[in-house]
């Protein structure tokens, strides 16, 4: 596909292509705000020149250069490509400061690879955010960066209560009842569900599954509970255990997917054709999720708003680099963004 150009650019900002041509080549002085503008606007349709218009949005006085550290997970995977997508967005629009972005990810969820991670980031940001499990090497990393200056926002699973900057992302334990209310309307039969978590570690996927048993104690008496299971957030093996799950229980009344490998899921039930006999719960709208809504193979997709988080995890951290403090620790819990079949 022909990739947008000065006019695309101009009409999805809502500028001229002149001011467009002056912030690009630099003809005539433009102001710092339609700097910032442009440089998410480019971003968010993907002009090539979204990198060159952040560099030119010159730091001053008012707006101070702050180094963002994010610390995130599952490179390859859909969903946190979207997220770094919109931390590019949500620095590109901050107007507080000019933010400078230092992005990595972790190969895997080892409580030490998010430790040493976290560790590495350690004089080449101002203030840090990221996904890890809550464990004691990485509470201790937090510890250590924090002593050093450095505050760490725990996102989307808490970790290091106490010792952590902060919180962002949804209220977990609402989300895994919602997901359990949802199930108890889809599954009228009396049968077997099953939940999958990426592990025992994640503070987040472990509230959800909390949530998700008490809604069905309370709504769905006739729905029994399977012993949790643990996919490591993989394709591969949430398809092979859904197979099983599929082939073991014929009986078989739903699927909640608390994180990541719902791929898996959605690959299994299609490759079973059990979708519509199964009803599945998945925790990202994906290319991939949102054909399966479309099919009839997942029933709902509870969703995080990363445009939302990102926009005020920023926000936050830029108050938190500007005043060198980021005050008393606090949770912010964003309200997700459900998707149904009679939605798209």
């Amino acid at each position: 596909m022909r990739r947008p150009g000065m006019a695309e650019l101009a009409a999805a900002a809502g500028v001229s292509v002149a001011t467009v041509d002056r912030a690009l080549n630099g003809r005539q002085k433009v102001q710092p705000d339609t700097l910032v503008h442009l440089a998410a606007v480019a971003l968010a349709i993907g002009h090539p020149a979204a990198g060159r218009l952040s560099g030119n949005v010159a730091p001053g006085p008012d707006r101070p250069v702050l180094r963002i550290g994010v610390v995130l997970h599952k490179q390859g995977q859909d969903f946190y490509k979207a997220f770094a997508e919109a931390l590019h967005r949500a620095v590109s629009a901050e107007t507080r400061v000019t933010g400078q972005l230092v992005l990595e990810f972790s190969s895997s969820q080892a409580p030490s690879e998010m430790a040493g991670l976290m560790r590495s980031m350690l004089g080449r940001c101002d203030v840090l955010a990221a996904t890890a499990v809550n464990h004691p090497e990485v509470t201790a990393a937090v510890e250590d960066l924090a002593a050093q200056g450095l505050s760490v926002f725990s996102l989307l699973s808490d970790f290091a209560p106490g010792v952590r900057a902060g919180y962002l992302g949804l209220d977990n334990l609402k989300v895994g009842r919602t997901a359990g209310w949802m199930l108890a309307q889809a599954a009228r039969q009396t049968g077997p569900v099953a939940i999958f978590v990426g592990g025992h570690r994640w503070d987040g996927h472990e509230l959800r599954d909390q949530g998700f048993r008490a809604a069905l104690r309370s709504h769905a008496p006739h729905l029994s509970v399977l012993d949790t299971l643990v996919n490591l957030e993989t394709r591969t093996l949430t398809y092979d255990a859904t197979m099983g799950l599929v082939r073991g229980h014929p009986d078989l009344r739903g699927i909640y997917v608390a994180g990541g490998g719902m791929e898996g899921a959605i690959a299994a039930l299609r490759d079973a054709k059990a979708g519509g006999r199964v009803a599945l719960i998945v925790s990202a709208l994906t290319p991939d999720s949102r054909r399966a809504v479309k099919e009839g193979l997942v029933t709902l997709v509870i969703d995080t708003p990363l445009d939302d988080l990102c926009r005020d995890l920023i926000a936050r951290m830029a108050q938190t680099g500007r005043s060198g403090t980021s005050g008393r620790p606090t949770s912010t819990f964003l309200s997700p963004a459900l998707t149904l079949p009679e939605m798209l």
